[in-house]
């Protein structure tokens, strides 16, 4: 993940980074920008209990100064955090997302969360889900790199382009963006960057619909690729909805990079999405799995150039002020070194 690799390497360039733990292989996907870094520092646990990998961590990092475990997620990193630093005899923490902690009982995550000595709050839907299970976090939104997404000119020539990016599943709700683009009334061309599981289903609707020639499902795109994505779209979508498992987005990576890239975003008011898009302000928010709502979202945006400048334009700023990258990492290195000193 883009956020877990920004965050390593700003504990990395302080010296505060003594060995990272993976509970499982990665998937084999491409490697984060930066990863040379952080490689020396890896080591992935033999599978088992987190009780198991818990101790293996202990009897890796024995002897050495380490002064606190912490976990990246609420569910099975922050278990074996909890058991390695008890073999230590050391504090722990841990981060909380998204999914991670819907993945526990409200009673699992309270007693976790008391037992930390840091819980960190990645944005205010997973701060407020702490706060219902009667656990205290500090929220430190992930920042956005701005030196890698800039603002690009957007594209002078029609059809108006948009542009979704994630992976082809449910909660990204890329189902009710199709439906909406078989609603509009102007030439358009959609991409939409992302692979996954629903691949097979989005691209049945999208031929059912008749929208072959204007909705492309383009794959998977790197990390270095997708600036280019931003700068080609006129407006930037995110359709996210809660998936019928009830898991959802927290804010996703995609709104800060597209804000950042000067981008005015139409979103669903879902997870949250509101923490970063203000409606009328930085972009347009609709109700979650409201096609016509979208539709009509976008059709304002399409027919008013000034309004799409003036969006992306306060989305900028918004970005510079509240989510800047360097800022946001070392309020995330200050808090853990101040939770575990």
């Amino acid at each position: 993940e883009t956020f877990a690799t920004n965050e390593l390497l700003a504990l990395e360039g302080r010296g505060a980074l003594a060995a990272i733990f993976a509970t499982k292989p990665g998937d084999g996907s491409n490697l984060q920008a930066g990863h040379e870094r952080l490689l020396p520092l890896l080591r992935v646990l033999p599978s088992g209990t987190p009780v198991e990998q818990g101790a293996g961590v202990a009897a890796f990092l024995s002897g050495r100064n380490v002064s606190a475990v912490h976990g990246y997620f609420a569910h099975t990193p922050a278990e074996v955090a909890m058991h390695a630093a008890e073999k230590m005899r050391v504090p722990f923490g841990f981060s909380v997302h998204a999914r991670d902690a819907r993945k526990l009982t409200a009673d699992e995550l309270t007693r976790r969360a008391q037992k930390a000595a840091c819980v960190v709050a990645c944005n205010t839907d997973v701060a407020a889900t702490m706060q219902q299970a009667r656990a205290n976090a500090h929220l430190i939104p992930h920042g956005v790199d701005l030196s890698r997404f800039r603002v690009a000119p957007p594209p002078t020539d029609r059809p108006f382009r948009l542009l979704a990016v994630g992976r082809l599943v449910e909660k990204k709700g890329f189902r009710y963006l199709i439906e909406a683009a078989s609603q509009f009334k102007f030439s358009f061309s959609l991409r939409i960057v992302g692979d996954g599981p629903e691949q097979e289903r989005l691209a049945k609707l999208i031929s059912r619909h008749g929208l072959s020639d204007q909705v492309t499902l383009s794959g998977s795109k790197t990390h270095d690729e997708l600036p280019r994505e931003y700068a080609n779209a006129h407006v930037v979508v995110a359709p996210s909805i809660m998936d019928h498992t009830g898991d959802r987005d927290g804010l996703p990576n995609v709104v800060l990079e597209a804000m950042a890239s000067g981008r005015p975003i139409v979103a669903s008011d879902a997870g949250a999405i509101r923490s970063g898009v203000s409606h009328g302000q930085t972009g347009l928010l609709v109700a979650p799995k409201h096609s016509a709502a979208l539709a009509s979202a976008l059709t304002v945006l399409a027919y008013d150039p000034q309004l799409q400048e003036t969006l992306g334009r306060n989305a900028r700023q918004r970005v510079e002020r509240d989510y800047e990258l360097t800022r946001c990492t070392e309020r995330f290195c200050q808090l853990l070194e101040h939770a575990y000193a």
